[in-house]
């Protein structure tokens, strides 16, 4: 989980290094301040609610699992007609974890330095420094993937072309060639 330098507006930094064997559960419920944040972040109009429930538990040897999901309600803008569209959020959230000095971190490398990966496989687990993983900002991305990129309300729809408006062939000097060689034969 690369973050940028900027902490997520729903950061909630779990500390790892001794959890229980049954987990660590952690619970997310942005306040007005932090939901404003998300709207921003992830351009909707509003976030209504944001709502977190997470467990952490150790994984392998060293490794950290986080699971649960994330639950929102937003307002985002419709693509076509640019009205106000309600939406709800549901998306089940997983990381798997594991120091950045640990040997199982390291296993996927070959030997110049390159990943092996496999498409069709599950994602590798990302590497963290410290003794906290920052399991709010995991729920923010999983969020942000669940959002509809083009929300579009029921009903509406776009015309491929306005009914006042002739079409215009634009003609560059590639298609004034082509006419007149079209037009010598």
């Amino acid at each position: 989980m690369k973050m940028d330098d900027q902490a997520s507006p729903v950061s909630f930094k779990a500390f790892v290094s001794r959890l229980p064997q049954k987990g660590m559960p952690v619970v997310i419920d942005a306040d007005a301040r932090q939901r404003e944040a998300l709207s921003a972040a992830h351009g909707v109009l509003s976030v209504e609610r944001f709502h977190a429930e997470l467990n952490v538990t150790p994984w392998k040897r060293n490794g950290v699992k986080v699971s649960g999901y994330v639950e929102a309600d937003i307002t985002q803008e419709c693509v076509v007609t640019l009205e106000p569209l309600k939406a709800a959020v549901r998306e089940d959230v997983t990381g798997l974890f594991l120091p950045a000095d640990s040997k199982l971190g390291r296993m996927g490398f070959g030997d110049g330095g390159e990943i092996h990966i496999d498409a069709d496989g599950p994602d590798s687990p990302e590497t963290f420094t410290g003794d906290t993983i920052d399991v709010g900002a995991l729920a923010e991305e999983f969020f942000g993937l669940a959002l509809d990129p083009y929300p579009r309300k029921d009903g509406a729809l776009l015309e491929s072309k306005p009914a006042d408006v002739e079409p215009v062939e634009a003609e560059g000097p590639l298609q004034a060639k082509l006419r007149k060689l079209v037009q010598k034969d």
